[in-house]
């Protein structure tokens, strides 16, 4: 496992690293989804990432217990705030701030996370009450770093024109082969200001990991084919995305990878990615993704894997 060092921070994440979304406290039975985060020790993973959001507080709950007993300095562990908790819990103003950080704690049985994310953007609370409340929870302790989530450019300025407050050190997009909206203003503007990226779903819901056939109905163990897991996973499933995905699984060959390593890789080429986070359940996945951090891979089948992609989704990799 190779590390990088999280934007401006002393923070150093594995390139690959875990995330609990749809699937920890939710999709994955609790023994599988412990079994999943020890292979990720044993693998060199140290980055954790999950969110009040995730189960409404349950993927945190299974983390904190999962944790224990785990020297708290041996691992990264990052949450986020935003999405209704309750009715009235939600968003980012100084109040929830507050609230949802001393829950996440309490929830992941810890005095401190080390990044602290904000979900979304909440265009209901002045940018500056946000800041001013994230750099009060860095100041207590209670948050060593902040980030943020699928952050517009023109507010990512705006929050770095505040003066006097924490500064941003990680961004939490999407991005994969088949979604590459930040490569266009938000990779950028990161890279020049000392904020990573921590890319969220680089195999494309698993799409990316070409086990799906655009001729057959989905594996009925996979994502796509589970209630709880499969609702965010529908604009992937088209057969012209499917088809063109199989046609990349001899270019990952050349490159000797399967591809899923070879996606997590393509990501893991742009300089300003600090970790791809993954999702897993079973301790296998975990093990076949961990070992694409560090590999070399000639640029040019990057570039062939790119432009089948182009061709099949009409030249706009989304």
């Amino acid at each position: 496992m190779k590390y990088r060092k999280l934007g401006d921070s002393d923070l150093d994440v594995s390139e690959i690293s875990l995330g609990s979304w749809l699937t920890y406290g939710v999709g994955v039975e609790a023994d599988k989804a412990r079994a999943c985060l020890e292979e990720a020790f044993v693998q060199g993973i140290n980055f954790i990432d999950t969110a009040n959001i995730y189960g409404r507080g349950a993927a945190e709950t299974f983390l904190g217990e999962a944790l224990q007993g785990r020297p708290r300095d041996s691992y990264v562990l990052a949450t986020k705030l935003y999405f209704p908790m309750t009715d009235t819990d939600f968003g980012l103003s100084r109040a929830q701030v507050e609230k949802q950080l001393d829950a996440s704690l309490k929830r992941l049985k810890t005095d401190y996370v080390d990044l602290y994310q904000c979900h979304r953007y909440d265009t209901a609370t002045p940018l500056e009450e946000t800041m001013e409340a994230l750099t009060r929870a860095v100041e207590s302790g209670k948050t060593r770093y902040i980030g943020f989530s699928e952050w517009p450019a023109d507010k990512i300025r705006a929050s770095l024109d505040i003066a006097g407050v924490a500064k941003f050190v990680s961004s939490q997009p999407q991005y994969s082969l088949l979604w590459r909206e930040p490569e266009e203003e938000v990779i950028p503007l990161c890279a020049a200001n000392g904020i990573s990226q921590i890319v969220w779903s680089p195999l494309g819901q698993g799409v990316l990991s070409g086990k799906y056939d655009p001729d057959r109905p989905p594996p009925s163990d996979s994502r796509a084919a589970s209630a709880e897991m499969g609702g965010f996973i529908g604009r992937l499933m088209e057969p012209q995305v499917l088809r063109a995905v199989q046609r990349l699984k001899p270019i990952a060959e050349e490159a000797g990878l399967t591809l899923p390593q070879f996606a997590l890789a393509w990501v893991l080429r742009e300089p300003n990615v600090a970790s791809a986070i993954i999702g897993a359940s079973r301790p296998e996945q975990v093990r076949e993704n961990a070992a694409a951090s560090g590999v070399i891979v000639d640029t040019q089948l990057f570039q062939r894997a790119e432009m089948i992609l182009d061709e099949a989704l009409g030249g706009v990799t989304a």
